[in-house]
């Protein structure tokens, strides 16, 4: 049976999430093999899950039919969130404002859920207010910025302004080892889950070094998964605590040592510029190493003048 569907919305949606909006009994993997094999056309042409739906779109579904096509009641588990865990969020805002939330995100709670994951930050926020949403993430491990949008139409804006490099962000690492250059800028193929070959680019600079760690101030121009570490890796400096890329380090008990310090942006014509403190394990390892930080990190953003 073939069903053909006029879109009579502009969402600016993605097929595949359309599909999923339609149809909730649908999996990634159905969506993805269909379109794969053209059961499902846009206009009567191929097309991609990645495809922005737009009014007056024709979507046709060639192999339609009403026990692969529907929807079926999803019962989320309600999951509680501990005082405790509220209280920590709650003072680790940064910023907040009727849009957005600026959050320095602590290391070991993970940005979202997953089958092994018991609390994330989606969690909480969603505890919080059903319509927070998250707009970009951080590895579980990670410490730093996180941005939150309070709601759609900011989540919107501030996804597109990630999406066309808009935002500047800033980290600092403690790597073991120390690179060739004190500063310099990396361009790098990297290999993601779906063995898509990602192309990178990663401005670093020194800050300090001795002759076993280097702190180092990075500033990614593109945002794949493992980015920094990989490079990291790929200077011959991973970073300290990292048992993913760094597996022969001797600081394996150590936490990773990667802080997500600052980030830019504008929007609404406002400029916005965020500073988060280094943690406590991070200043921690910088003191058993005699390794000094400048105490206020914007003074960093001010050196970064040469890129």
């Amino acid at each position: 049976m073939i069903k053909n569907i006029k879109i009579l919305k502009n969402s600016n949606q993605r097929l595949d999430k359309y599909l999923k909006y339609q149809y909730s009994s649908l999996t990634q993997g159905f969506i993805e093999k269909n379109i794969r094999k053209k059961n499902i056309l846009i206009n009567n042409s191929t097309t991609k899950a990645s495809y922005l739906v737009k009014i007056n779109d024709e979507l046709k579904i060639l192999n339609f039919h009403e026990n692969l096509y529907k929807n079926k009641i999803i019962f989320k588990k309600n999951i509680k969130i501990s005082k405790d865990i509220l209280a920590e969020f709650k003072k680790s805002i940064i910023f907040e404002n009727n849009n957005f939330i600026v959050l320095n995100k602590w290391s070991q709670i993970a940005t979202q859920g997953g089958s092994k994951i018991r609390i994330s930050i989606d969690q909480i926020i969603q505890n919080i207010n059903s319509q927070y949403r998250l707009v970009h993430r951080l590895d579980k491990e990670t410490s730093g910025i996180l941005l939150i949008a309070k709601n759609l139409d900011y989540a919107k804006k501030i996804s597109s302004l990630f999406k066309q490099k808009e935002i500047t962000k800033f980290y600092i690492a403690l790597c073991e080892g120390n690179p060739k250059h004190n500063f310099s800028q990396v361009k790098l193929d990297i290999k993601s889950k779906k063995l898509k070959i990602e192309n990178t680019v990663t401005n670093y600079k020194v800050i300090n070094k001795n002759n076993t760690i280097s702190s180092i101030l990075f500033n990614p121009q593109t945002g794949k998964t493992h980015q920094l570490r990989i490079v990291s890796k790929n200077l011959g400096c991973p970073i300290v605590g990292d048992n993913k890329y760094n597996i022969y380090s001797k600081y394996k008990k150590e936490s990773l040592m990667l802080h997500a310090f600052a980030i830019k942006f504008t929007i609404d014509n406002k400029k916005f510029e965020f500073v988060s403190n280094l943690p406590d394990y991070f200043l921690n390892f910088l003191k058993k190493n005699n390794l000094k930080i400048n105490k206020d990190l914007k003074n960093y953003l001010n050196s970064w003048q040469f890129f």
